[in-house]
């Protein structure tokens, strides 16, 4: 075995190899010297060759390189072949391969990356150390008042951040607890805490520090991690900075709401101006509802706890109709709906018998309900009308066959001289029928209308959209959509030629139900532009597919720049200087948020559409048939998926903003 000319024989796979001994072992350390020194026992087929139970694809490439010192890539899976070099230990190889994937992947991401905030745990320490360190943390702003925040400044990679930190430092005991040092990204106050409560013990927060929840308004964005949520602005001059952070709450958050308003200082909650800006931020934990206002015309910033609320039950969503918090709770006949009024500054609570879902229209809240009923609240009349403090909840409309809602979409059509408001709304039971009813502004006092009903989807109808294009329903089915071409007469929807189907596809995500809420894959947009898509196949991964909710053709592929997991994500308009744009807002399990302009190639995907409607299919270049990932993508995103835990088709999974029993 000493002599370097002595031919070895190989059985790769099944397939047969035959070079020499020096050929295997150029390379130092590696598969093969342990192999042929016997570090590593051998197993040998009935010829005598050595088997190695390998792709003998990848492993000819590998044998070819260690012959010639040279390879060929055209045509070649350089990650898979990246694997295998690993496996077999060629490090001049594997370096190699490693730059070339490399080239094609950025910590500054593609084109579309827009922007990346820092885990709030993971910037400089007031002292100059680094907050993973551990070292002692200066007691700066520790003195802050519990209505006023300090300023300090920052940078993430790409964006000044001007860190109005809130509240108190915690303690040096409870830094070293966590091993973490102290930001100035993190100087989280629990100054509104009852009497005797205390922070969460922080050494839990190593692994609870991901991104749990993102909402967005105007220009606002509020990341909730496990114990307090950062709040984030928008300017064209400034780009992202830091506004608020809410005190560290003691019981985990599970649902947030954010309202970014017009106060009084005469500025607007999407100009460069701040001066007249406020942001209200509801946080729920259990039955628990606590509402704050941070008043940002004024430096530093103040923060003005409301009030904190009880639904009774848990609350299930959380939400802002017009300037009035809403908290909503499908327990079965335990369903509550509790409102927090802004003008009355008065909290009230109603039992609204089998809640299912709901949607917002202008300053009307709907609710679906199991009883087949779609009852309403209008919030501008509400102040106005209470009987025995009970909010004025009315019956709009009654399923005819009493099918249980579980999605409902409303449509307000644009008010003009010729045909008023028009009502329409579409909705999805139980039972995978999807109707559409319309109410004529002649006939307003006598409610809805029954238009037209698809019975086309064979399980529950978990989604359902109806926008001035187009009416898109989705069912539990792993997220089967049907799309309808929708048309309109004066801005009414039309039975001639009336409504047609354009599309079917699936939107695979097998997401477990308690993450669904934070990873709803839509769809997004107005009702008068084109929706979209968010497509996260895998609960673990760092990859989303953007697709056009019409047809469901490939928009984009979003990768994290970071490596890290999506927890969560939501699609927000942001209105710029020159015009708005479209965001895709990323959490990530390392606790950064990321985020991409899909403006561009929306537009660019719209414009595509007639093209590859018309049968050339020129243009669309979209990789898979509806857009989605490709057999070789799921195959590798399955590949960190347990498929015995994914959901079972024909089980409701993931409703249109759905009403569960916790």
């Amino acid at each position: 075995m000493s002599n370097y000319q002595e031919i070895v024989n190989l059985n790769v796979g099944g397939t047969r190899f035959s070079t020499s001994w020096q050929t295997l072992t150029w390379v130092p350390e590696t598969f093969f010297t342990a192999l042929l020194s016997g570090r590593i026992p051998t197993v040998r087929d009935e010829t005598g060759a050595i088997f190695i139970d390998r792709d003998p694809n990848l492993f000819g490439l590998i044998l070819n390189f260690l012959r010639t010192r040279d390879i060929d890539l055209n045509n070649v899976n350089i990650r898979a072949l990246r694997h295998e070099c690993d496996y077999f230990g060629i490090t001049p190889l594997s370096r190699r391969l490693a730059l070339c994937d490399e080239m094609n992947h950025s910590t500054c991401g593609d084109v579309l990356f827009y922007g990346y905030l820092p885990p709030p745990l993971n910037t400089t320490l007031p002292n100059g150390s680094n907050s993973r360190s551990g070292n002692s943390c200066s007691r700066k702003n520790s003195t802050a008042s519990s209505t006023e925040v300090a300023v300090n400044r920052t940078h993430s990679r790409n964006s000044s951040l001007d860190l109005r930190t809130v509240g108190r430092i915690p303690s040096q005991d409870q830094l070293s607890r966590c091993g973490r040092g102290h930001s100035r990204a993190a100087s989280l106050g629990n100054a509104d805490s009852h009497k005797g409560h205390r922070p969460p013990d922080m050494s839990t927060w190593a692994d609870s520090m991901k991104v749990q929840i993102i909402k967005a308004h105007h220009n606002w964005v509020a990341v909730a991690y496990t114990h307090f949520v950062t709040g984030y602005r928008l300017t064209d001059s400034c780009g992202w900075y830091v506004v608020f952070q809410s005190p560290v709450q003691e019981t985990v958050i599970e649902r947030i709401a954010l309202n970014a308003k017009t106060g009084g200082g005469g500025g607007t909650s999407s100009g460069n101006n701040s001066s007249g800006t406020d942001v209200m931020l509801g946080i729920a934990s259990g039955a628990h509802v606590r509402l704050w206002a941070f008043s940002t015309h004024s430096e530093p910033v103040r923060r003005t706890l409301i009030g904190t609320f009880n639904l009774g039950v848990r609350v299930e969503h959380l939400l802002f109709v017009g300037p009035q918090l809403v908290a909503l709770s499908g327990a079965g006949s335990r369903s509550k709906a509790g409102v927090w009024h802004t003008s009355t500054q008065h909290w009230q609570t109603q039992d609204v018998a089998h809640l299912t879902t709901y949607d917002t229209a202008g300053s009307f809240l709907l609710l679906g309900t199991a009883t087949g009923a779609i009852n309403y609240i209008d919030m501008q009349k509400f102040p106005l009308r209470m009987k025995d403090n009970d909010l004025l909840v009315t019956q709009l409309y009654k399923d005819p066959n009493q099918e249980p809602i579980t999605a409902i979409s409303v449509y307000l059509t644009p008010k003009t001289n010729l045909c008023g408001n028009w009502i329409e709304i579409a909705y999805g039971t139980r039972c995978g029928s999807v109707r559409v009813i319309v109410q004529h502004p002649e006939t307003v006092g006598h409610g809805p209308q029954l238009f037209q009903t698809f019975t086309v989807h064979q399980s529950p109808i978990t989604k359902v959209s109806l926008s001035e294009n187009y009416l898109i329903s989705v069912c539990s089915e792993y997220n089967h959509v049907r799309t309808w071409r929708v048309t309109r007469f004066r801005g009414m929807i039309s039975t001639q030629p009336g409504t047609t189907p354009k599309a079917a596809f699936k939107v695979l995500a097998l997401e477990a139900p308690t993450a669904q809420p934070h990873n709803d894959c839509g769809p997004y947009g107005e009702q008068d532009e084109e929706q979209i898509f968010i497509q996260k196949v895998v609960p673990d991964t760092d990859t989303l597919y953007v697709r056009l909710a019409s047809n469901g053709k490939r928009v984009c592929c979003i990768r994290s720049v970071d490596g890290s997991g999506v927890s969560c994500f939501v699609v927000a308009e942001c209105e710029g200087a020159l015009r708005p744009r479209r965001l895709l807002l990323c959490g990530h399990r390392s606790g950064a948020t990321q985020m991409w302009d899909l403006t561009g190639p929306i537009d660019k995907a719209v414009k595509l559409q007639p093209v590859a409607a018309s049968g050339g299919g020129e243009g669309d270049d979209s990789p898979a048939p509806d857009g989605g990932p490709t057999p070789d993508e799921l195959v590798r995103l399955l590949s960190a998926c347990d498929l015995d835990a994914t959901p079972v088709p024909g089980v409701p999974q993931s409703p249109n903003r759905p009403i569960q029993a916790p």
